[in-house]
């Protein structure tokens, strides 16, 4: 099935490992030439040229951190040069840490502020004129369930993401009669590396295995009983850029496996 966007350019942050790596394989499988930042510059030059070779598009992998404006600035003259312009823009870097809101400085809050939050507003006022020369365009923001239903462990990953949300939500506002769509997706269990890696860890202190570590995170938190796959996400996310998603504007989407319980 031809869902519109083949020919599409589709900029996507943190775009060579785990979420970023499943939508840049699922938007090229759609035809979707894409460029990809990170700031491990091997790792996203091979994510690039790995996704250009099996899907037979272009892409281009940028070695960039987003929380550094300049270095935003200069990603986005490389995409202008190469491609003429963005039509899609998912910021989806980010991370989280363990702190409480009583011991953590100012330059945690500062350093997460900057990744999840500034990071997209520096992004969309880059890439929104070209996207309004072409006619319109995608913005799709990747919080997390956490800025609905937070976990204690990480109180400034839960507020920034929060933050992004609301800033969704009034890009949406301004934006929507430039033809450009703005939305949030707040996913919840996505296995990634990162929550491998964190098995590994956790595991050994609780004397089981990672399987089993992550066993029981899903069967806590998830009524679904699992972890939710990249490719799953990806999929999601591949709709909500396509024009079969154009009545969807300024919501923000819950992927958890029914894990919200927050209604109010």
């Amino acid at each position: 099935m031809d869902i519109g966007l083949r020919n599409k350019v589709a900029l996507i942050t943190g775009g060579s490992v785990g979420i970023g790596l499943g939508v840049a394989r699922g938007l090229a499988r759609e035809g979707v030439h894409l460029a990809l930042c990170a700031r491990n510059e091997e790792r996203v030059q091979n994510a690039a040229r790995e996704i250009s070779k099996e899907y037979g598009i272009e892409a281009l992998g940028v070695k960039a951190d987003v929380t550094v404006s300049e270095e935003i600035d200069h990603f986005c003259s490389l995409v202008e040069e190469k491609f003429g312009g963005t039509d899609i823009l998912i910021n989806n870097a980010g991370t989280g840490s363990a702190e409480k809101i009583m011991d953590a400085p100012d330059e945690k809050w500062n350093q997460y502020w900057d990744l999840h939050v500034l990071a997209a507003v520096r992004l969309s006022r880059a890439l929104v004129p070209s996207m309004r020369r072409r006619g319109g365009g995608v913005i799709i923001n990747i919080a997390s369930i956490c800025s609905r239903q937070p976990l204690d462990y990480e109180p400034i990953y839960n507020v920034t993401k929060a933050a992004l949300v609301m800033f969704s939500k009034c890009l949406a506002n301004e934006l929507v009669n430039d033809n450009i769509r703005v939305n949030s997706v707040s996913p919840g269990l996505i296995m990634t590396p990162d929550w491998r890696k964190t098995a590994g860890i956790l595991s050994k202190d609780m004397g089981i295995s990672p399987d089993e570590y992550l066993d029981r995170v899903a069967k806590k938190y998830a009524p679904i009983g699992r972890f939710g796959t990249t490719e799953e996400l990806a999929d999601f996310l591949v709709f909500l850029c396509s024009p079969r998603a154009s009545y969807c504007v300024g919501s923000n989407y819950y992927m958890d496996g029914g894990w919200l319980t927050v209604t109010t």
